[in-house]
Order: structure tokens, then sequence, then C-alpha cells
């Protein structure tokens, strides 16, 4: 499959629209259906930040949960968090989480309560599901122009 009929299948949904938030959790965080898809990547884009970026908290790494309805308990999935929380200095980057969907996992996914620390203006952020065809698949970080790939 070449490169131009992968991006006609790619199937794309914001999940947390940009915005800036001090002190609290970023609002209007949506799951993503991954039904009939391979796998998903979760992009999760700064801008300018004075204060951590986590999953329910500022300390805690930012990680993708699953479900099997869009509104019923979500649980952790094993190895899809990053690193570390997202630290007040990773101004302008992009981290991703990719889950393999080859593996045994739930219909509905998202990123874990997305939560900005407290800081002088805050942190500004946006998070993107990019949902990839059944015949194909990325492979790496570099691949995908991120500064860190988490895959579970």
């Amino acid at each position: 499959m070449d490169l131009r009929s992968i991006l006609k299948h790619i199937k794309a949904k914001i999940c947390l629209p940009p915005q800036l938030k001090d002190d609290g959790d970023f609002a209007g965080n949506t799951c993503f259906d991954v039904q009939g898809l391979s796998g998903v990547l979760f992009l999760l884009a700064t801008g300018t930040n004075d204060a951590a970026i986590g999953s329910t908290a500022e300390g805690t790494a930012p990680l993708v949960e699953e479900c099997d309805t869009t509104n019923g308990t979500y649980t952790a999935i094993t190895g899809a968090a990053l690193a570390d929380a997202i630290a007040a200095t990773e101004d302008d980057s992009i981290f991703g989480i990719f889950a393999d969907l080859s593996k045994t996992h739930k219909r509905y996914m998202q990123v874990q309560a997305p939560h900005a620390g407290n800081g002088t203006t805050g942190c500004n952020l946006c998070i993107i599901a990019l949902g990839f065809p059944a015949d194909q698949m990325p492979n790496s970080a570099t691949e995908m122009g991120l500064a860190e790939l988490i895959q579970a």
C-alpha cells in the first residue's frame, strides 16, 4: 500500500480540542472508536507550557485507557503510557502512544483525564487519534516524526 492510499484510509478524530488550561483537567476529552482498525496512534501535541501535563494529576504520565462502551468504566491499557508526565519545558512537542489492535483490546479508547499543573499561564494541549487500516501500521517514533512513541 502506498502512502497516498494509507492517508485516504486513516480515520482521524480530535479527542481533545486545542486549549489552554492552568491547574486542572482539560475540558472536552472524548473517546475514539477503534472498531475495524489494526492500530491507533494518540498524538499529544503541546504548545507553550509552564507546568507539567499528566493523566488525572500533573505528576502522572499520560496514558491510554479502554472500555467496551463510550460511557462505561475505562481501564488503563498495560504499557500504553508515556515514560513520565510531560514536563513544563517540553514546549511545542508531539508525543505518541500507539495501540496495536491485533492484540486483544476493547472498542473505545481515550487518553485518561488530561490534567495541567499549576503554572503562571498554564499548558496548551491538543490530542488527536489516528486509526490505521487493517493492512498498514506505523513502526517507529522516527518514522512518525515523534519525540517519543509508546506501543501497547
